[in-house]
């Protein structure tokens, strides 16, 4: 039996921002991560002026571009994305640690969602499985959880 992320339908919004950090580290699979992103957020009707993409080298660094952008004051959410598959030494560990610590950190102290993008799987076949095969594309749920972020945080500021 499968497990499938629960869905609802997305809110209807208008005049946002969205940023997205993607890492270049296993860039085959953060590229097709990004695109599904792209493409989930063009089906919203996001035009493409109000979407940024920015590049960083690893899953490390996804942390410093969403505290950047966030800075920017320019954008309603920020989507990290990046793919960090396990290796034999504890690297992975740190890796996903960090992430996953910046990420929690910059949610806690901001006034706009980063949205978790970052597969970490123990072998790449899981990842591919994720960014577009089987499993469907983790970037394109980013995507739809950014959206229903931004409704949450507008309807939360509207209070």
């Amino acid at each position: 039996m499968s497990q499938h992320t629960p869905t609802s339908s997305l809110p209807r919004i208008k005049d946002f921002r969205i940023a997205i950090a993607v890492a270049e580290w296993n860039g085959h699979i953060t590229g097709a991560l990004r695109d599904g992103a792209l493409d989930t957020l063009r089906s919203y009707g996001m035009p493409e002026k109000d979407v940024t993409v920015v590049s960083v080298p690893g899953a490390v660094e996804l942390t410093f571009a969403a505290s950047k952008l966030i800075e920017t004051g320019s954008y309603d959410a920020i989507i990290i994305i990046g793919c960090v598959i396990k290796g034999d030494t504890p690297h992975f560990d740190y890796v996903c640690q960090s992430v996953t610590q910046g990420m929690t950190a910059l949610n806690a102290d901001c006034d706009i969602p980063v949205i978790f993008g970052v597969l970490t799987v123990n072998e790449e076949q899981q990842a591919l499985d994720r960014a577009g095969g089987s499993l469907g594309n983790k970037g394109a749920e980013a995507a739809e959880t950014a959206i229903k972020m931004v409704a949450l945080n507008r309807h939360i500021d509207e209070l």
